[in-house]
């Protein structure tokens, strides 16, 4: 069995990819498990040297991954060359991050020792995403060798070739079997998540698959670290310039094609202010018609245009795209829709597309309520001027990351949680680390 990756700008076929077998997945698991222990053994400074020396063998690769990245899932150059710095940053910080992640001391008695001390789980099965193929594996992959772990890698099938080179170049800086790499789809990484000698599953994808995951690794004691779906809600506040938060909703919605993690899924609009955002949110989709690369591949592109035409049955109003760009590759463009209700794909789902799905709602409050009552937990937005509704809102709903009056940024170091149905654990940030290290208390006592 064979995985065939298509161009989706033009169709054309970029590889035939075998599907490792299920004996082959146990043979990549074995040799993790056995290079563990003197990987555990090494010394943290001699760990992080080579993380740190996979970063520079990424980076005089980064043209090539991005090249690869733009052929195998449409992502436009600067787009994927950003994905692969963003990569080498982290692998960087890690290296940096990891002789330093420490325990503690604690107040025994006057003859003993007592002390927390992190030590390595294991192996770790890391599955990873196909819209920052680099950026993604190269935060787990990081943490986890850095802390003394053992990796096996699956990356998408939508992208194995930029991901298997990646982690080619991550391996080739680290004892053997210490980062182990396989090819496959969801059968594969099922597999992985039901190996026994696997002890951590980092997963990065799908609500459906994390919550099977979830399943695997509870029924042997595994540990579950995921970054599923989100639903993320923009709220539109009562007194913003429509064409700045025009801006803002377009970015979150429409950038790398709306395939980004925490994109603009939903928006809330007051109704001061919606007349004029929505005729500024056309013009921006307008503007953004020639910016956006396509989607993964036909297949994707069905699951975005089934939401937009659910949308549509349910009484939507499509004032700008709407339907397939015609021509070669798997483009859809920039999508803006009105009269959305709740009950709507585009508002109670996942879309992950270039679509700017508007509900009006008579208040900011009704916003907020709304904006709160969804199954995922990943982000949100709120573009506001008054610093009351700001506190509010960052405190009532109930996702990861509040951002107020900006769709992406933050400082370096910040690291959230998922909640409810978009995942659990730090899947990033110098937390990641707490996460691929469990605790040990130790009580040294003299003998009697």
């Amino acid at each position: 069995m064979e995985i065939t990756v298509l161009d989706p700008r033009t169709g054309d076929t970029v590889a035939h990819v075998p599907v490792a077998s299920e004996t082959e997945c146990d043979d990549a698991v074995a040799r993790a498990r056995g290079a563990f222990p003197a990987w555990a053994r090494t010394p943290a400074a001699d760990r992080a040297a080579a993380v740190s020396a996979a970063a520079d063998a990424v980076a005089a690769a980064a043209a090539e991954l991005a090249e690869s990245d733009e052929r195998e899932t449409g992502k436009p150059r600067d787009d994927a060359l950003g994905g692969v710095q963003a990569g080498i940053g982290t692998l960087r910080q890690y290296a940096e991050l990891g002789p330093v992640h420490r325990g503690r001391s604690l107040l025994g008695g006057w003859s003993a020792t007592d002390l927390m001390v992190p030590e390595p789980r294991g192996v770790v099965a890391v599955l990873t995403p196909w819209n920052d193929p680099v950026a993604v594996a190269a935060g787990l992959i990081g943490a986890a060798v850095v802390t003394g772990n053992t990796v096996v890698h699956k990356p998408s099938e939508r992208c194995p070739g930029t991901g298997r080179r990646f982690a080619e170049l991550v391996a080739a800086c680290l004892p053997a079997g210490v980062l182990e790499i396989v090819d496959g789809d969801g059968t594969v990484g099922a597999r992985l998540a039901e190996a026994e000698q696997v002890d951590v599953v980092a997963h990065v994808g799908s609500s459906d698959t994390g919550r099977a995951i979830a399943r695997a690794c509870a029924e042997r004691g595994a540990k579950a670290l995921l970054e599923n779906g989100g639903n993320d809600a923009l709220i539109v506040d009562d007194g913003v310039a429509p064409g700045w938060s025009a801006e803002q909703a377009a970015q979150g919605a429409f950038a790398n094609a709306g395939q980004i993690c925490v994109a603009v899924e939903r928006i809330y609009v007051v109704e001061s202010m919606a007349g004029g955002f929505v005729h500024a949110l056309v013009d921006e989709a307008r503007r953004w018609e020639d910016r956006i690369g396509p989607l993964v591949d036909e297949r994707h592109r069905e699951h975005v245009h089934s939401h937009v035409a659910d949308a549509v049955r349910g009484g939507a109003q499509v004032l700008a795209g709407g339907e397939p760009r015609p021509g070669p590759g798997t483009y859809y463009p920039p999508t803006v829709l009105t009269g959305c209700t709740p009950d709507m794909l585009v508002f109670s789902d996942e879309t992950f597309g270039p679509v700017a799905p508007v509900r009006v709602v008579p208040d900011f409050q009704t916003a907020l309520a709304e904006a709160a009552d969804d199954r995922f937990g990943l982000a949100a937005t709120v573009l506001t001027a008054d610093m009351a509704h700001a506190q509010h809102a960052w405190r009532a709903l109930p996702v990861g990351t509040v951002k107020i009056n900006a769709v992406f940024g933050g400082a370096p170091g910040g690291s959230a949680e998922p909640r409810r149905a978009s995942g659990s654990g730090f899947g990033y940030g110098p937390e990641l680390l707490d996460e691929m290290t469990a605790m040990k208390v130790v009580h040294l006592s003299s003998p009697e």
